[in-house]
């Protein structure tokens, strides 16, 4: 690909969290973060800081992913101001962890139109330009509860399920191209991610001790766009648990199925 002071790299959910870490790597590797959120006031206040740091100001841009004709508009601003995408990162998502019985259907729906049509519609808008650039890295920020549904996750499950299901057949059908696809499949990490999902407190006070660093995900996320591989699973001995599930599911659910249940 291009140096990194030509690279254009486009954020969602950049105003906090992973994402925002994700943004200060990409400026300090010296190219130009794209930050998109709901929080536009936020998102000014934050690319100031960072130009304060960095010396890199990034670009902002106010959207709601689960807003598909809204997703249009604002690639088509990116790419008539900047001229070219050579990065998306597919980070905005969001869960609500409740037993499916007591779910709100209004916000099953709500975390689809986020965390798999955004990804979608964010995606759309920018292969038909990457195709022209001829090359370009779509990396899709998945999780490890796409690969392992527990209880209390059945809704967020689905729709990073969806996500991974969608990136390995974009990657196929994009395999002649030089526009790569990975996927990001972090467990659990200390973010703000929890005042929402987790509004009893258990699941984060169970898996405390195995949460990563936001910024450690996120540095790991960045070098992909120099060393792209078709996954990253972090932490790799959690991936290892997923994969002997994906082998014997009905085995593990029998004798784990406690701790699965620590939400």
């Amino acid at each position: 690909m291009k140096p990194w002071n030509e690279r254009v790299v486009v954020i969602t959910g950049a105003s906090g969290g992973v994402g925002l870490e994700m943004v200060k790597e990409v400026a300090k590797m010296g190219g130009t973060p794209v930050m998109v959120a709901r929080s536009y006031g936020k998102l000014l206040r934050l690319a100031s800081e960072i130009k304060e740091e960095s010396g890199i100001a990034p670009y902002v841009y106010e959207l709601d992913v689960g807003d598909t004709s809204a997703v249009k508009q604002v690639f088509r601003s990116i790419l008539a101001s900047i001229g070219h995408v050579d990065v998306l990162i597919n980070n905005a998502g969001f869960g609500v962890f409740d037993e499916f019985e007591e779910a709100d259907m209004s916000e099953l729906k709500e975390m689809f139109d986020v965390n798999v049509f955004g990804l979608v519609a964010c995606t759309q808008a920018v292969l038909p330009a990457m195709r022209r650039e001829g090359e370009g890295h779509i990396i899709h920020v998945a999780s490890q509860a796409g690969k392992l549904a527990t209880p209390k996750s059945s809704g967020y499950s689905a729709t990073k399920h969806a996500v991974l299901a969608f990136a390995n057949s974009l990657r196929m059908e994009l395999a002649e191209t030089n526009i790569r696809v990975s996927t990001v499949n972090p467990g659990p990490i200390k973010t703000n991610f929890f005042e929402r999902a987790d509004q009893t407190g258990e699941y984060q006070k169970n898996v405390n001790k195995y949460m990563m660093d936001a910024s450690i995900v996120a540095r790991k996320t960045i070098n992909l766009i120099d060393r792209p591989k078709r996954e990253l699973n972090l932490p790799g001995w959690m991936n290892l648990g997923t994969t002997i599930y994906q082998l014997f599911p009905g085995i593990i659910e029998k004798i784990a199925g406690n701790q699965f249940r620590k939400k």
